[in-house]
């Protein structure tokens, strides 16, 4: 069996980044796209809180940020964990092998969740950051968009993760929620491209 996974949020950075780069199996890339949201969140709550005199719904803004946040940073842990099944269940013996490899597809699905639940908070960040990037403090603009990319990329990123862990199933309903996710997010982004555009002309 696997170690526990430890708190990732009780870690200073320098030591989670350490476990990132070590030779260890987690935390990976699912911990990491969680901790890119999560940075997201803040961002979004730190620009809305400076964003109240241009925006009347700023501190709801400010206080989803906060929820995004809160939800999206145990999900780090969470993926550890489930990716530590999915080697336990790679190392079962291969004396029934049909066995073993029903395990293995149930742990690989099951770890599945915790990316897709990733990419869902991310979505919704990207929506919030974008917001403030076109009608927030203009001072905070940069940090807005920081946000929507940072969100963007953990989106992504876990949105890959869903397509590898499910690939050994074949047909998944979770594949057109994660072709959801990414097109919206995409419309979000264009929108924040034009915006971007037309203030550096």
């Amino acid at each position: 069996m696997t170690e526990p996974v430890p708190d990732y949020t009780e870690l200073p950075l320098g030591r989670f980044i350490d476990m990132v780069a070590s030779r260890e199996p987690a935390p990976g890339g699912g911990a990491s796209a969680a901790v890119a949201v999560a940075l997201a969140a803040a961002l979004t709550g730190m620009a809305a809180r400076f964003s109240m005199d241009h925006l009347a719904d700023a501190e709801t803004i400010a206080d989803k940020a906060e929820e995004l946040r809160s939800r999206v940073m145990p999900l780090a842990q969470a993926d550890a964990a489930a990716y530590g099944r999915v080697l336990d269940a790679y190392r079962i013996p291969h004396d029934d092998e049909e066995e073993r490899r029903r395990r293995i597809r149930e742990a690989l699905s099951d770890a599945a969740d915790v990316p897709l639940s990733i990419a869902e908070v991310g979505v919704e960040v990207v929506g919030n950051a974008a917001r403030l990037a076109e009608e927030g403090n203009p001072n905070l603009r940069g940090d807005a968009v920081t946000a929507t990319v940072l969100a963007a990329a953990g989106v992504r990123a876990a949105a890959t993760l869903v397509e590898i862990n499910v690939s050994a199933g074949g047909a998944d309903d979770r594949l057109p929620r994660v072709d959801q996710l990414l097109a919206t997010m995409a419309a979000v982004q264009e929108v924040v491209e034009g915006t971007e555009a037309r203030s550096r002309g």
